[in-house]
């Protein structure tokens, strides 16, 4: 079975056992989280919408950073310059009941 779910405005395609890393979620290491169905499909059946009625569940794994992203900004001769930086944090899931 496969779903099609959303996470803080994004859509991942899921299936059963899966580990995959999603905008941060609110909670630590082993709690469990519901997550939104927008499709699902079952060995050719195919629901969308309204019509769902597959539930995911998913364990957090871990809260994670991303990689450091930095902004320059600079303008020449007039010795401005600016340098900021920051790290996206993510949360890594693991799929554990698609039904």
């Amino acid at each position: 079975m496969i779903a099609v779910i959303k996470v803080a405005g994004q859509q991942f395609k899921v299936e059963k056992d899966q580990t995959l890393y999603v905008p941060h979620l609110d909670g630590k290491a082993g709690d469990k989280v519901d997550l939104e169905v927008l499709l699902a499909d079952a060995d050719g059946k195919l629901a969308v919408g309204s019509s769902v009625k597959a539930k995911v569940k998913a364990e957090i794994i871990e809260q994670v950073k991303g990689d450091t992203v930095i902004a320059y900004k600079q303008k020449r001769r007039k010795g401005f310059h600016k340098k900021k930086g920051h790290r996206t944090a993510y949360t890594k899931i693991k799929v554990t009941d698609l039904k």
